[in-house]
């Protein structure tokens, strides 16, 4: 393994967890604006990585891919923060609210995504002008940034829960058929969504989408 290799998964874990911070912190702030300030509350208004850790979603999966990634396999790096608890009696519109809260995730990484390309175009000529020693490293953070935030723009959008899809998903069904997949994917959405990952599906999925948004966003 080289070190540059070392260098660059370290920057990326860095970027992971700013990212997934931003993800969960626009969450909280979305639900505060909708009248819940049950995350607030638990201070979850934040970009303090430490308020937001999930055993599995942000040390184990991120873990995982870093093994697919140092054994040849491009797998993106993906994973997920400690949900944002909502209270629905607090919400003036449950069901539409939640859908709000839910997609203020994953469009909170489409709009980091969307910035680090517009600071591409802009800055990138004059980064590849600066020494190895501190254009390599710019370059390295941009790059981590728009892929790893659109990765988990797409990966958080799979209608599987914890993912935010799922949540998404449950409210836009008829209540009855909200309600029995709330309660199918309480008990078996965590493993399938394991299971998906472990077997690299969902990498398969996520990681020709995560290039052609890439594409369109620099084009």
């Amino acid at each position: 393994m080289s070190d540059v290799n070392i260098g660059q998964i370290f920057i990326s874990l860095v970027v992971l967890a700013f990212s997934l911070s931003f993800h969960e912190m626009a969450h909280a702030w979305t639900a505060l604006r909708l009248g819940d300030h049950t995350a607030a509350d638990e201070g979850r208004v934040t970009m303090n990585p430490v308020v937001h850790v999930d055993p599995i979603g942000t040390l184990l999966l991120p873990l995982l891919s870093v093994i697919l990634t140092l054994s040849g396999v491009n797998a993106p790096l993906i994973g997920w923060a400690k949900p944002v608890p909502i209270s629905i009696r607090r919400l003036a519109h449950p069901r539409r609210d939640v859908i709000i809260i839910a997609l203020a995730g994953p469009l909170s990484n489409l709009l980091l995504a969307v910035l680090t390309a517009v600071a591409v175009r802009l800055f990138l000529p004059s980064i590849n002008q600066l020494s190895p020693g501190i254009g390599e490293p710019l370059r390295v953070i941009l790059g981590a940034a728009l892929f790893t935030n659109l990765a988990l723009f797409l990966f958080n959008l799979v209608p599987i829960p914890p993912l935010d899809g799922g949540r998404i998903l449950s409210n836009l069904l008829p209540l009855r058929s909200g309600l029995a997949f709330d309660g199918a994917a309480g008990v078996y959405g965590g493993i399938i969504l394991l299971v998906l990952v472990f077997t690299g599906v969902l990498h398969r999925v996520i990681t020709p989408g995560t290039f052609i948004l890439a594409q369109l966003l620099l084009s």
